[in-house]
């Protein structure tokens, strides 16, 4: 290959335009390049070297070129970008353009239009040296496009991390009122506005501390314990109880369990009655955890009157 149109495309991570290409090399050069299997041309007007071309990361820079300023990384490419979730290899490169912007899905790539769109912030942002839509539009756009089993995960993430808040991602939500499966993703954004962090914590949401006799609980709130932060699952700030709900895998390390007695400990020096609940009991046996939790309450407020 052209000694300088291989610099041109290191320059580039792997990849050029044919705008760039043709102010260091000739037309034959190029072809050459091309011919040789070399360098493939991957979308119309964008070249990468042949040996990187199927790199996700590669396409996506070269979605970039292909939009020549004009689009965004969008859908469940933003979310791997956001690092949220990783895209399967076989995935579309998805890139949103503003309505007006005549340009055509092209494999790998899949174009799609925005009324108001604006290619810069805060509709727009840079992640990786690469343009993306803002964190909440992504979550919302992405949701649709996932498998229903794998929809909770990112959202999740990026709130239980502060990322975002349910409040922002409910007003990307009203942007899109023909979103697939609204009712599913507005339903989550509920159960982590009521402080679920967690799968786990919303089924118990769900199944197990909500319901008759339960009291209006808290959930992941903070409390200072020898001068750090900690956070309780679900607290019951009349009876100071603080219910635990054990994950199959974070709590089954043993210096996870041995972290999780000392906090316990420093708990109860504050006057804070903790119990634990298993991932294997909360799934399996909902309603005796539910039975359990009301006992518990009943004792605690028996013994404060």
């Amino acid at each position: 290959m052209n000694a300088t149109l291989r610099a041109l495309l290191a320059h580039g991570h792997g990849v050029a335009g044919r705008n760039e290409v043709d102010q260091v090399v000739s037309i034959r050069a190029l072809e050459w390049a091309v011919r040789s299997g070399h360098v493939h041309r991957l979308l119309p007007g964008v070249y990468a070297e042949a040996a990187l071309a199927d790199q996700p990361a590669v396409l996506r820079r070269a979605a970039v070129r292909y939009a020549g300023g004009r689009g965004t990384l969008s859908h469940t490419t933003a979310l791997d970008v956001w690092g949220l979730r990783p895209a399967d290899r076989d995935e579309p490169v998805h890139l949103r353009v503003p309505f007006d912007v005549r340009l055509r899905s092209h494999p790998p790539v899949v174009v799609h239009q925005r009324r108001g769109l604006r290619i810069e912030p805060p509709d727009v942002v840079t992640r990786s040296g690469l343009p993306v839509t803002r964190l909440e539009t992504t979550l919302v756009d992405a949701w649709p496009l996932l498998r229903r089993e794998e929809r909770p995960a990112p959202l999740i993430k990026a709130v239980r991390e502060r990322w975002t808040t349910p409040e922002r991602v409910l007003a990307a939500l009203e942007a899109v009122p023909r979103l697939a499966d609204r009712a599913g993703i507005r339903a989550l954004l509920d159960r982590l506005a009521s402080g679920c962090h967690s799968p786990l914590e919303i089924w118990g949401h769900d199944q197990v501390f909500t319901g008759p006799g339960m009291p209006r609980f808290e959930r992941q709130v903070a409390v200072r314990v020898d001068g750090r932060a900690c956070y309780l699952d679900v607290w019951a700030p009349r009876e100071r109880v603080d219910f635990e709900l054990d994950g199959a895998a974070w709590h089954a390390a043993p210096e996870r369990r041995e972290a999780d007695l000392r906090r316990d400990a420093a708990l109860a020096a504050l006057g804070i009655q903790v119990v634990r609940f298993t991932h294997r009991r909360l799934f399996r046996e909902p309603d005796a955890v539910r039975r359990e939790v009301l006992e518990v309450l009943a004792a605690a407020r028996r013994r404060a009157a």
